[in-house]
């Protein structure tokens, strides 16, 4: 009886971790030492771009490129950027900015991982 409610117990604890997490979409304007400048962005309430706010990045945060799966129509994890945060498209953010998939940690207090999503370009056949 002890030990099923010290697993459980276990179980709890990681699960409120996993809660506490917070995933979204946002448009990034602006990238300054270790700190991203946002909007975040919400696409069930008709496509409404929240505040600007800004995030401390964690030294072990993932940026990648975000790649969309037409099946699940999530973005998922692509390749990484070179150079991460450094990389030259994060100084040169175009004025309408770049939109991504952003996942804080559990305190919502540093950003681990940056997805950006780049919409191709062209005319449809």
């Amino acid at each position: 009886m002890l030990r099923k409610i010290v697993c459980l117990a276990v179980v709890l604890t990681l699960s409120a971790g996993i809660v506490f997490a917070d995933e979204f979409g946002a448009i990034i304007t602006k990238v300054e030492d270790n700190k991203v400048t946002f909007h975040p962005f919400e696409f069930k309430k008709g496509a409404k771009k929240g505040d600007e706010k800004t995030m401390k990045v964690a030294k072990d945060a993932k940026i990648v490129m975000g790649k969309f799966n037409k099946e699940t129509k999530m973005i998922e994890a692509g390749d990484e950027i070179e150079g991460g945060l450094k990389h030259k498209m994060f100084s040169e953010i175009p004025e309408k900015g770049y939109f991504a998939h952003i996942s804080t940690d559990d305190d919502n207090k540093k950003i681990k991982e940056i997805r950006v999503f780049m919409f191709k370009k062209g005319k449809k056949q």
